[in-house]
């Protein structure tokens, strides 16, 4: 492949704050859209599912959320191959559209009560809208900004595009906290929770004005000049033996091990303060986001990190470290739990530093994995490489987690029982990449 002039090359770094922003910004709304659904499961279950049994309504509104994260591949393999074939900006157009309207339509959507069995399959349809519109935006947006970034600091500079789903996250918490506190139950239950799918309406615009502005890679720009596209990008990464190994270990080390760390720490443990250990929804909501905030500067540091010592043994390390600490610190927060409820402190500022530990661990994995998605594959299928695998993980593997913890808790009558699955998988995935995982710190990404 010719090479890029400089040029070239220094319009698009002098552009990359502007870039980066428009990137990030409308993956933060792609984030708020999705996990919004999972920060309301819980209020989701009588509304959309009633049943004498809260343990069944629970499981019914979580296998409604994995739903949007088992399509999430489908959505990976047809926006991937798109972004292969005529651009990465233009599949960012059409994700962030697609997600804002399902989003918005949930907030209008009529409950059990008021339209029956359609409440639930109306808001599956949605879920599943999401879910397509999630695969091709997440994974893609970390080719494309990482596309961006050049050669120095990747990984510092790509590790803020892993900052929009815990803000996602952040923001939805807040704002779902606020309206209980400023609302009644009854309230809530009647209207408010709905206030948050509205509100993306409003993100939907800013995010999509953001974009217009948004440039082509330079290096699908170089693609394109000398006809180097793929015609079939998903036909030719299965053909080519060192593509699939590396589609291999993205999904089974990277994308799984990073996806089981966050539905634990960022999604699972809310559930599991709500629902096991009773806990005040509000003083959940409250520690989550002090969670959330330091996970923030972590995972900023994690990128920066592998950037100097190497993108795996920063990775390897989350992986171990998850591995060995999943199971006892959903233990601690078992049982610290009940002394909070007798309005101990003390231990609330344990289950904080615990949440914190958590958060510490999941941004050894995510801090260097915008890099290492771009890294791992040769510029002309990188789309469809990356994105496939990177989602099948996170719909498969991460998506489904809460429902499978939750079923094989109550299978087993234990509320730490289900913890043995992402445990397993984490130990899974460190040995693995210990022996496979190739270092990408100093890839060319023009290759």
């Amino acid at each position: 492949m010719t090479a890029i002039s400089t040029s070239e090359f220094k319009v698009s770094s002098h552009s990359y704050r502007k870039v980066a922003i428009a990137a990030c910004f409308g993956t933060f709304l792609e984030w708020y859209d999705f996990l919004t659904f999972a920060t309301l499961a819980v209020v989701f279950a009588p509304l959309f599912f009633p049943s004498t049994d809260p343990s069944t309504a629970l499981l019914a509104s979580l296998a409604t959320f994995g739903v949007g994260m088992v399509v999430r591949p489908i959505g990976a393999a047809i926006f991937g191959s798109i972004g292969d074939r005529i651009g990465r900006r233009p599949v960012f157009m059409i994700t962030i559209t697609l997600m804002g309207i399902a989003t918005v339509c949930v907030g209008f959507l009529p409950t059990y009560g008021q339209v029956g069995i359609w409440a639930p399959i109306l808001l599956v349809g949605l879920r599943l809208l999401q879910g397509l519109s999630a695969g091709g935006e997440i994974g893609g947006s970390a080719v494309y900004l990482t596309e961006h970034a050049g050669d120095s600091n990747r990984g510092f500079k790509t590790s803020f595009l892993q900052l929009m789903g815990p803000l996602g996250i952040l923001v939805s918490t807040l704002q779902i906290a606020l309206l209980q506190g400023y609302l009644t139950q009854e309230e809530f239950l009647s209207w408010g929770w709905r206030v948050p799918f509205w509100v993306s309406l409003i993100l939907l615009l800013v995010a999509f004005k953001a974009r217009m502005a948004l440039e082509e890679t330079p290096i699908y720009l170089q693609l394109s000049k000398t006809e180097a596209q793929s015609k079939n990008p998903l036909r030719d990464n299965f053909k080519d033996p060192e593509t699939r190994k590396r589609m291999f270990l993205l999904f089974f080390c990277i994308s799984a091990g990073g996806a089981v760390l966050f539905f634990c720490v960022q999604v699972y443990t809310s559930i599991f303060l709500k629902t096991s250990v009773k806990l005040p929804p509000q003083l959940v909501d409250q520690l989550s986001v002090y969670a959330t905030i330091a996970l923030l500067p972590l995972t900023i540091f994690a990128g920066w990190l592998s950037d100097k010592i190497g993108r795996k043994p920063v990775i390897v390390s989350g992986l171990i470290l998850g591995a060995t600490l999943i199971l006892p610190a959903f233990h601690l927060l078992q049982n610290i739990g009940q002394e909070v409820i007798q309005d101990s402190a003390t231990s609330k500022i344990i289950i904080t530093l615990i949440l914190i530990g958590l958060s510490a661990i999941l941004a050894l994995v995510v801090g260097p994995q915008t890099a290492l998605l771009a890294e791992l594959f040769p510029a002309k299928t990188r789309n469809s490489a990356a994105t496939l695998p990177h989602n099948l993980a996170a719909g498969w593997i991460g998506g489904l987690l809460p429902l499978i913890v939750t079923w094989l808790n109550q299978e087993w009558g234990s509320n730490l029982a289900g913890l043995w699955y992402p445990t397993i998988f984490l130990v899974s995935g460190a040995v693995v990449a210990i022996l496979y995982l190739p270092e990408t710190r100093t890839t060319n990404l023009l290759s």
